[in-house]
């Protein structure tokens, strides 16, 4: 029996730890597929001409990424200026404000939100929301940088708030009692003690925010104008990077110079997430050895 127990222990370990690296290896192989298809785009085009290059235009040989870090830049800006603020003070509601019913009400309301297909999104915002915007600042198109932000914020509020609520709870009672026992009201308590004591898990909560934004796909597709030009400020159309792999990779000629710049833009999409992962698992650390 004693034999059996240790075998099957051994297993479980073994198997446990073949996953581990079987996750590595493929992350590994779809990292060195598309950084070697990438490459291949630098044979023909320089860096430079790709990194500061002004014009996305495929049909007439013009590869320049510009255009698509600002649609990208439009979009995730705003997103983030709208989801932070709202997402922290939503978390604070929850976690000092909210009833034990209204709580529990809205943490099953927040699941739902990170549970709705992007698709649902991109058809809310290209039917619900662009009008409105359109006849709001008097545009002609009411799909801009705008309308993509607004729904990127909904897609990564759950995530802010989850996080910056497991970081406030995470906090010793202490801080609390501590500043109130001085006098502090309990709004200043919040936004004096709390919210610093709970920056880490915080801003590790805004990365992996960031990160559901940048990479998102399908929903700034449909809402956003896909127009690939150097747009002045969010009220214009835009096309992101990730938007512009999903809409020329299906019609591209494999082994061409098009085919292969747009795993150019896949590598500089792989280091952002990867950056920004790295940042928000470097804090999520911070965030545990502050807690432990």
């Amino acid at each position: 029996m004693k034999n059996s127990r240790k075998f099957l222990d051994l297993s479980v370990r073994k198997f446990l730890l073949g996953t581990g690296l079987l996750n590595i290896v493929i992350i590994f192989t779809m990292f060195l597929f598309i950084f070697l298809n990438g490459m291949k785009f630098f044979g023909h085009s320089s860096v430079k001409d790709f990194v500061f290059g002004t014009k996305w235009i495929s049909l007439s040989g013009f590869y320049g990424l510009v255009p698509l870090l600002v649609g990208s830049f439009w979009v995730t800006i705003i997103a983030i200026i709208i989801a932070v603020p709202l997402g922290i003070l939503t978390a604070v509601y929850i976690f000092e404000y909210a009833p034990l019913k209204v709580k529990n009400a809205m943490k099953i309301l927040i699941e739902v939100m990170s549970a709705i297909p992007s698709v649902v999104l991109g058809f809310i915002g290209l039917y619900v929301l662009s009008g409105p915007i359109k006849d709001l600042f008097g545009l002609n198109s009411g799909l801009t940088a705008f309308t993509g932000s607004i729904m990127l914020a909904f897609m990564a509020l759950p995530t802010i708030v989850t996080m910056t609520e497991d970081a406030l709870n995470a906090l010793d009672p202490s801080y609390k009692e501590a500043a109130l026992a001085l006098g502090s009201t309990k709004v200043e308590t919040i936004f004096n003690v709390l919210l610093p004591a709970a920056f880490p898990g915080i801003f590790a909560g805004i990365m992996l925010g960031f990160g559901r934004i940048i990479g998102e796909t399908l929903t700034v597709l449909m809402v956003t104008g896909n127009a690939p030009i150097l747009a002045k400020s969010p009220l214009s159309p835009v096309r992101t990077m990730t938007a512009t792999i999903a809409a020329e990779m299906g019609e591209v000629v494999q082994g061409s110079d098009h085919y292969f710049a747009l795993f150019a833009i896949g590598i500089v999409l792989f280091i952002i997430s990867f950056i920004t992962n790295t940042v928000a698992d470097y804090y999520v650390t911070k965030a545990r050895k502050l807690r432990n």
